[in-house]
């Protein structure tokens, strides 16, 4: 993984989170630069409506406040934090089990451009204060609608030298071998 510059990016090896962005923005990477797939960015659009509403309804309580006094406005007031409430509610239904933490999710498009295109799904986890990367990749096959999935654990170790330098070329061949996995999959069907 590299910077606009061209030199790799180095990350303080002892803060997980850093460590775990790092990779999945490495599988990001090797996803769209190197396999060639478009990323769909409609999950996060979701996210960002469902928040945009929510803030919408804040922001209406303030306006609203600003033109009618406390006494007047109760109804109202009242009103927009229910629905604020609601909003957060749907939010977290959203992440929970729509997003259901993907980071990722790209398109294959059809070669021939008449059968449905495939979508390649990327999540990660990683505990606090633990060395294990769990990388979870899912296929959804456009035509049959077949989803199959695969995953591999492994210590951030191994992507990672002493320094903190990201290890782009090992990183890689993990992701491409989940990757032939999964189409190997697909063959075998």
């Amino acid at each position: 993984m590299t910077d606009s510059n061209g030199k790799p990016i180095k990350v303080d090896k002892w803060d997980g989170c850093a460590l775990k962005n790092a990779l999945d923005d490495a599988a990001k990477q090797v996803f769209t630069e190197k396999l060639g797939y478009m990323e769909m960015h409609a999950l996060m659009n979701g996210r960002l409506i469902l928040c945009t509403l929510a803030v919408g309804f804040a922001l209406f309580a303030v306006a609203w406040d600003y033109f009618f006094p406390f006494p007047a406005s109760r109804p109202v007031l009242i009103t927009c934090v229910l629905l604020y409430f609601v909003m957060m509610v749907i939010l977290t239904l959203y992440t929970s089990y729509k997003e259901k933490g993907y980071f990722m999710v790209a398109m294959e498009k059809d070669q021939a451009g008449i059968d449905p295109d495939n979508t390649w799904s990327l999540a990660s986890h990683m505990k606090r204060y633990d060395d294990m990367y769990e990388l979870y990749m899912s296929y959804r096959d456009g035509v049959s609608g077949q989803v199959r999935d695969v995953r591999t654990e492994k210590s951030v170790a191994n992507f990672f030298d002493d320094n903190g330098y990201l290890c782009q070329d090992l990183f890689e061949r993990e992701v491409k071998k989940l990757h032939s996995s999964l189409l190997s999959e697909k063959k075998n069907l």
